[in-house]
């Protein structure tokens, strides 16, 4: 992160600002991705006009950075009427994709009304792959086609590549194919649960082995000594930080008005349909007490070595039963990063061992 974004964000903090906010405007999607964790039915998503007053409000409330997702975004036909009256707030606007319905059209309004970036998904260079994995034939091909038209249109476009089981080994491709398209990419070893609560898409994610050989893989981490290395001491101010940005100075709005610290923290805190955006960011009280989670008062996180570097995502906590609680699939990434196994990690198999005790 630069200088200049941490001083916003910090900034931000300090006098309780939503600097990023990410609205879905559809949970529709023509993809059908394995891994997806929306529920792709329309339950009654928020009309233009709703959607103009939330982005009048969030401009109000000091908003910059705005995240325009999905489902696809351009299954809504008014989407560009969205952008557009986005863009003349002045957001700095980053869009996610697929990509597959953007055409030369398409492209050329992305180009004119001056998007940030638009990051487009990608989880294989082979069509066999990427293709079963969002179950849509020639997928892959249309996507990389509306890369290249954004491309040369000089818009910014950042490939997203997931990886499970079924595509690990091509990550090196994909980022091989992104610096053939000339863009940037992103690799992300998460899958999330659904936001029902269902947790069973979670075993499409990769194993501890995998997981492992991307943190020590120095093409994507540069300096494996020094990133892989035991983590540091603890100290008090660590214990004090602000764990992550979700209800600090970001949070998520979905299609249907509802109002999360997160995209992966589906904690209900209000409804913009029936109060007032910013009457939900200062004083809902769940959006409340997610802000006044530090990890000192983590009752297992608080006892591990890893508290200063973790990625711990307080989401993932509380899809996994508590929100204080320990994510166990950061824990593993602590673990595959340096060897060295977390608090809960060992408290859980000091728990499997007693119970092997009691069962002999």
């Amino acid at each position: 992160m630069s200088a200049l974004l941490q001083s916003m964000n910090s900034r931000a903090a300090s006098l309780n600002i939503p600097l990023g906010v990410q609205l879905d405007v559809t949970y529709r999607c023509n993809e059908r991705c394995v891994h997806c964790y929306l529920d792709h039915d329309d339950h009654g998503e928020m009309t233009l006009e709703e959607i103009r007053g939330v982005l009048d409000q969030l401009a109000a409330a000091g908003t910059f950075f705005l995240t325009l997702s999905g489902g696809e975004v351009l299954m809504r036909r008014d989407f560009f009427d969205i952008l557009e009256h986005a863009r003349k707030h002045l957001f700095c606007v980053r869009i996610k994709t697929n990509a597959c319905m953007i055409g030369e059209k398409q492209a050329d309004r992305l180009r004119d009304l001056g998007v940030e970036s638009i990051q487009v998904s990608i989880y294989s260079h082979r069509p066999e792959v990427h293709d079963a994995i969002t179950k849509l034939p020639g997928s892959l091909k249309r996507s990389i086609e509306a890369i290249r038209r954004l491309k040369a249109r000089g818009v910014k476009v950042i490939i997203a590549n997931v990886l499970m089981a079924q595509n690990f080994g091509d990550y090196p491709g994909v980022r091989l194919l992104a610096r053939e398209l000339g863009v940037e990419s992103t690799i992300d070893p998460t899958i999330t649960p659904k936001m029902d609560g269902d947790r069973s898409i979670l075993g499409l994610g990769i194993g501890i082995g995998e997981l492992k050989a991307v943190m020590h893989d120095e093409t994507l981490v540069g300096d494996i000594a020094e990133f892989c290395a035991p983590p540091p001491p603890v100290d008090s101010d660590v214990l004090d930080e602000l764990p992550c940005s979700a209800s600090h100075t970001y949070c998520y709005i979905s299609p249907y008005g509802d109002v999360f610290p997160c995209v992966q923290f589906p904690l209900p805190t209000g409804n913009v349909r029936q109060q007032a955006f910013l009457d939900i960011w200062r004083y809902s009280p769940a959006m409340n007490d997610v802000r006044s989670i530090r990890p000192r008062e983590l009752p297992v996180c608080s006892t591990c070595s890893h508290v200063g570097g973790c990625t711990r995502c307080p989401g993932l906590a509380y899809m996994a039963g508590d929100m204080r609680g320990p994510s166990v699939q950061d824990c593993e990434k602590s673990y595959a990063r340096t060897g060295i196994p977390s608090a809960n990690m060992m408290l859980r198999a000091a728990v499997r061992h007693d119970l092997v005790q009691i069962h002999l």
